[in-house]
Order: structure tokens, then sequence, then C-alpha cells
């Protein structure tokens, strides 16, 4: 699933290509966005392109279009629309080319709003210093609890999983038991993560095939993420997988507690 960084990316690659330009023509090829070309009508200029936690915003003014790219929606690029590929579900087609939402499981999401107004935490790349209080007042697993939009914005199940390892923290942990210095070092290693995952241009798996709006792959290698069985990465221990609040959740019992 994309998370902060991907999406951070594909705002920051297609901005320059959308913003300032028009919107010409908006063609559904799901049923499900079938109202979407009318409520948003063209042309419509996009003034601006913004990331939101998780979520994609075209400003055009009055209006904005939000998309939320979910497990396997992608965003491509591509300067002609003779060929649509596969699951494609949304093209919004520009002068200079055309935008297309490609989305296999079709749990994505895209709509026309006034105004953005989902109920989210602070982002996840801002200041985090509202950890310190906001986490002695939830005795949820400190894993969930960072998965909760509400509570901060923009980490998913990979970030939150190699947050959790850099900062030694097991993710089955009461997030009112961490300790001020456990905190600290979490909220250092959320920022390390993400920023090492920006730079790397997010994380491509097997079964989350993320990539860019020009195709490209992310490099990140997640520490524990994936790595069921396999040894620690600084101790040599196996690497356990639990469910956890219905998630996948990778960590390394000795280094973690």
């Amino acid at each position: 699933m994309p998370e902060l960084p991907e999406v951070e990316n594909i705002v920051r690659i297609l901005r320059p290509k959308v913003v300032g330009k028009e919107i010409l023509a908006v063609k559904a090829f799901d049923p499900k966005l079938q109202s979407l070309p009318q409520s948003l009508g063209v042309p419509a200029k996009v003034f601006e392109l913004v990331r939101k936690g998780k979520y994609i915003v075209f400003d055009l003014g009055e209006r904005k279009l939000v998309l939320h790219l979910r497990m396997s929606g992608h965003l491509f690029w591509t300067p002609s629309l003779l060929e649509i590929p596969k699951h494609t579900r949304l093209s919004l087609r520009f002068s200079d080319g055309a935008l297309l939402f490609v989305d296999p499981r079709r749990l994505g999401t895209a709509e026309v709003v006034e105004e953005f107004a989902e109920p989210l935490g602070p982002d996840a790349l801002g200041d985090l210093s509202f950890l310190n209080k906001a986490l002695q007042q939830s005795r949820a697993p400190i894993k969930l609890w960072l998965l909760d939009q509400r509570n901060i914005a923009g980490l998913g199940n990979i970030y939150a999983c190699e947050a959790l390892f850099l900062a030694g923290i097991d993710p089955r942990r009461p997030a009112s038991s961490l300790t001020k210095g456990e905190v600290a070092q979490l909220k250092e290693a959320i920022h390390r993560v993400l920023r090492e995952a920006l730079e790397a241009m997010g994380t491509t798996l097997r079964d989350e095939a993320y990539r860019t709006p020009e195709g490209e792959s992310g490099d990140y290698e997640p520490r524990v993420y994936g790595r069921e069985g396999l040894p620690c990465l600084r101790c040599g221990t196996p690497i356990v997988r639990i469910e956890l609040g219905g998630r996948g959740t990778y960590f390394c019992p000795r280094c973690q507690h």
C-alpha cells in the first residue's frame, strides 16, 4: 500500500506536470466512478497538487479532486492515450499527456469535494512533539496507534514496523507504557525511516507493486517488514510475524521490548 513516502514522491513528480494546466477531459472506466466526470467538470485548472497524509489532493479552485490509492492503486503519466493499461479506472487528459488511475483491486477512491475534510492527525513528517502527551492517553498497542490516521497521518503497515524496529519497541506494547526516552527514540525513528524511504523513492514489494508515475520502482529495503524467519540485521534472531489488528506485523523478539 502506498504510504507517506510513496504518495509524497508521486506528488513531487506530478506537480510540475499538472500544476497550472487544465484538465481537458475526464473518462471513467469503472462504474464506481461514473459520476466523477460530471461532478469534476472540464476544463478544470489545477492550481496546486498536495499530499494530505496518504491522500492526493488536486486543488481546482472551488473544488478539490481527492484520490486515495489504497492497496493497489497507481497513478501513471503517459504522453499518449493510444493504449490504456489493464485495470485503468480513470483518466485525466491534459494538453501534453494524461494521468491514469490504475487500480487492480478497485479499492482506491476518487471524489470531488468542496473542501478536504478528512479527520487526519498531525503529519508524520512534521513536528512530533505531540506524541509525548498523546501516547500517554491510550492503552492501544503502539503499532495500531501509529496506524490510526486520526492520531498521526501518513504511516502505514510497512513504516510503522520499520520505525518500531529502529526504536527497539515491541509493537504489542500499550502506547501509554512507553517511557519519555522511548518516545524520543520513536520520534527520531519515524523521521529517519520516512526520510530514507523518500530518498529511495519508496518501497516496492512483490505483492504490493508500487510504481512512480513514470513507472519506476522504489528502492527502500525494509529491515523487518516482509522478512519473517530471516535473521535480524542487528542480532541474527529470526524475524517474527504476528497478526495485530488484522495486519501482518513484523519485529525482532530480541531487539524490540
